[in-house]
């Protein structure tokens, strides 16, 4: 016999605590709320409400893949990203709350612009590029992948926040497919991977296990495809247009150093709420 809601909450809290699980009350709540098609604090306005077997089900269906460390985000299909629901699968890096700091300083520079352009490096799922229209409705942006899949994701995701027409996604490695906008270009944003090499065996589960490898992976030190990038985002960029990089901590300095070495002016680091490095900024 299916349980209620409240019942079938208390299992999967059960479950997700036996296995490890971090946050198992509110994964527990988020899956059952994508079940039951409602949000998690309907589940407490209907405690008695019995679930179907078709919903107890999936339910538990989805407490077995969580407590095997599959993101919730990954069996949601969905991630809330600057105020807003983004698609997400596993061709694509999972939004970090983390990355709206890297939006919110291009919102800060773009704002007095009156027709930005700006390039969306690595765009993933598409929650940089697609937040950057969605807030600045006059900005263009174009964005690249060298993912086919990750692409699809974005693409479906511009569609589904009106802004289809204002970004344009690109195949291909880097700045390598906006070229024809060299000079034009007034801020270039990216979020590219930085976690070191020898790091990826110690990251979570969550993380290591599901998340695609080369959005993660940034080399030796990190700033592997950042020293690619520093001199295609010269060449692109107008005179006086801006670089936002995000970065890891500890990398901020050395990537600032690079930028410097390299010729660019203004270079800073932006820390985190919780005083870690992490967006570089730099003028062309």
């Amino acid at each position: 016999m299916a349980p209620s809601v409240k019942e079938a909450l208390t299992r999967g809290r059960q479950i997700l605590r036996r296995a490890g699980v971090p946050e198992a009350a509110v994964d527990a709540e988020v899956l059952l709320a994508h079940v039951l098609a409602t949000d998690r604090l309907a589940l407490y306005r209907e405690e008695q409400r019995a679930l179907s077997p078709r919903e107890w089900t999936l339910f538990r269906d989805l407490l077995v893949r969580r407590a095997r460390r599959e993101p919730v985000a990954y069996l949601t299909g969905r991630k809330e990203f600057m105020g807003l629901a983004f698609a997400v699968n596993r061709a694509v890096l999972i939004p970090r709350p983390e990355t709206e700091l890297l939006v919110e300083r291009a919102l800060a520079l773009s704002s007095g612009w009156e027709a930005p352009v700006v390039v969306d490096v690595g765009t993933g799922c598409g929650a940089v590029a697609v937040s950057l229209a969605y807030y600045h409705a006059w900005a263009e942006v174009h964005a690249t992948d060298i993912s086919d899949a990750a692409l699809a994701v974005a693409r479906e995701n511009a569609a589904r926040h009106g802004v289809a027409s204002r970004v344009h996604l690109y195949p291909g490695d880097l700045l390598a497919p906006v070229v024809f906008l060299a000079g034009r270009v007034d801020l270039v944003v990216a979020n590219l991977p930085y976690v070191t090499s020898g790091e990826l065996a110690r990251l979570p589960p969550d993380v290591r296990d599901y998340e695609p490898r080369a959005a993660l992976d940034g080399g030796p030190d990190g700033l592997a495809l950042y020293r690619r990038l520093v001199p295609q985002a010269a060449r692109v960029l107008r005179a006086g247009g801006v670089l936002l990089a995000e970065v890891g901590p500890g990398q901020g300095r050395v990537l600032a150093d690079l930028l410097v070495a390299a010729g660019w002016r203004e270079t800073r680091v932006i820390l985190d709420y919780g005083g870690r490095e992490r967006v570089v900024e730099a003028i062309r």
